[in-house]
C-alpha cells in the first residue's frame, strides 16, 4: 500500500480530478482520428521541449516540432545518424547536446505511449533500458548509459536570472545502497500500481521515491517524469489511461518550475530517507494534482488552435508551411511573397489571420516587420 493515508481533503480533490479525468476520455471518444493524432503529437511535442528544457536544453517547441517532422517518414521514425547533418545545420552546432537530448526524450516518450502494457511488471532491466535509450545520441554518456551511477550525484535547482543553485536532494550513495533501494522501489510498485483505487497517488510516491534514489548519474530528471507518465497509465484507471497521451503534464512543470523545486524539497527535507513513511508525500499529491488540472484545462485550448487551423486559407498554410521547415528564422512579408509565389495582399491577409489565430506572432512595426512561428 502506500506509505501515507490521504486526508479526506485530499481524496475529495481527487474524485472532482477524477470526473473531469472522465469527461474529457469520454469527448477523446467521440472525437474524429485526425484531431486525436493533432493533439497526441502537440502533446508529445511540449512534453518533450518541456522535459529537456526543465534541465536546462534550449529548443523551442517550434523547433522540436521540425525535428520530429524531420525524423518522421511515412509514419515511420528514422535514425537520427541519417538526419544528424541536416538538423546541426539547420538549427546550429552550438546545440548539438540539447538536439541529442531532445531526441532521446522523443525516443523514450514515444516507446512508452506505445508499449505501456507491455512494461508491466515493471523490471530494473527495463528503467536501464530506458535510460540507455535517452542518453543514447549522447557520445559523452556511452560509459554510463543503462547502469547505475557510479559516483555521488544530486538534485540541484538553478536560478536562471541569479545564476544561484540550490541543493533541492541529496540522494543515496552509489553502490549497493542505490541497488537496493531500486530493488526495493521496484517490488512495491509492482504490488501495488493496480491495487490501489488513486493511481496518481502511487504515480506520486514512485516518481518522488525513484527521485530521492537518483539513481543514475545524469538524465534522473527525465526518466522520472516519464516513469510517472508510465505509471498514470499502468494503473487500473482505464480513463486516465487514455487521457495521459493527451495532455501534457510536464508542460505544466516547466510553467511553475520553481514551485516544482520546492514542492519537491519539502517532501524530504533535501535527504534521502530509507523509510518512504518518513516522507511528507501529501503536499507532492497536491502539486501534481494541480499540474494534471491545468493540463486537463489545456485541452481545450488546443482544440480550439485545431479548430482554428482548420479553418485557414490555402494560401495560409502554405505560409505556416513555410515557418514550420524554418522554424529558427524570422520572416518578412517580402521573403514570404518571394517564398511562396502569392500576391502581396493574399500574403498580408493571411499573415494578419495567422496572428490573430495565435500560429505567428510580429516582431516590430512597419516594412521592418518580421514574423515567427509559435508552437
Amino acid at each position: 500500500m502506500l506509505s501515507f493515508s490521504p486526508s479526506s481533503k485530499l481524496e475529495k480533490a481527487l474524485k472532482s480530478l477524477q470526473g473531469d479525468i472522465v469527461l474529457l476520455a469520454q469527448k477523446l471518444s467521440a472525437m474524429d482520428e485526425a484531431e486525436k493524432a493533432w493533439l497526441h503529437k502537440s502533446v508529445l511535442i511540449s512534453t518533450i521541449g518541456a522535459s529537456t528544457r526543465i534541465e536546462n536544453a534550449a529548443l523551442t517547441d517550434a523547433e522540436i516540432e521540425w525535428v520530429d517532422t524531420t525524423l518522421t517518414q511515412d509514419g515511420k521514425t528514422t535514425a537520427y545518424q541519417s538526419k544528424r547533418t541536416v538538423i546541426l545545420n539547420k538549427l546550429s552546432k552550438d546545440r548539438e547536446r540539447s538536439i541529442e537530448e531532445v531526441v532521446g526524450c522523443r525516443e523514450v516518450l514515444s516507446l512508452i505511449y506505445i508499449q505501456m502494457d507491455d512494461f508491466f511488471p515493471l523490471t530494473d532491466s527495463t528503467i536501464r533500458g530506458m535510460h540507455k535509450i535517452l542518453l543514447s545520441y549522447y557520445p559523452k554518456a556511452s560509459t554510463y548509459a543503462g547502469s547505475y551511477k557510479s559516483n555521488p550525484n544530486f538534485v540541484v535547482s538553478v536560478n536562471h536570472d541569479t545564476g544561484e543553485r540550490q541543493t533541492v536532494l541529496e540522494p543515496t550513495p552509489p553502490g549497493l545502497l542505490t541497488e537496493v533501494a531500486m530493488r526495493d522501489l521496484i517490488t512495491w510498485y509492482n504490488s501495488v500500481i493496480r491495487e490501489y483505487p488513486w493511481t496518481i497517488l502511487v504515480a506520486t510516491e514512485f516518481v518522488f521515491r525513484f527521485l530521492a534514489i537518483h539513481p543514475f548519474q545524469d538524465g534522473n530528471g527525465r526518466i522520472g517524469r516519464v516513469l510517472f507518465l508510465l505509471a498514470l497509465m499502468q494503473g487500473d484507471d482505464p480513463a486516465l489511461k487514455q487521457v495521459v497521451r493527451f495532455i501534457s503534464i510536464d508542460r505544466q512543470i516547466e510553467r511553475n518550475r520553481p514551485l516544482y523545486y520546492s514542492a519537491l524539497r519539502n517532501v524530504s527535507g533535501g535527504h534521502y530517507r530509507a523509510n518512504p513513511e518518513d516522507y511528507n508525500l501529501e503536499s507532492l499529491a497536491w502539486f501534481f494534482l494541480k499540474m494534471i488540472q491545468n493540463a486537463l484545462d489545456d485541452v481545450t485550448l488546443l482544440r480550439q488552435r485545431y479548430a482554428a487551423m482548420i479553418r485557414l486559407s490555402e494560401g495560409a498554410h502554405r505560409i505556416l508551411a513555410c515557418f514550420k521547415s524554418s522554424p529558427e528564422k524570422r520572416l518578412s512579408l517580402s521573403e514570404l511573397i518571394q517564398e511562396t509565389g502569392l500576391v502581396r495582399r493574399s500574403v498580408q491577409n493571411a499573415l494578419v489571420n495567422l496572428v490573430k489565430a495565435g500560429f505567428l506572432q510580429r516582431l516590430g512595426i512597419g516594412p521592418s516587420s518580421r514574423y515567427q512561428l509559435i508552437f
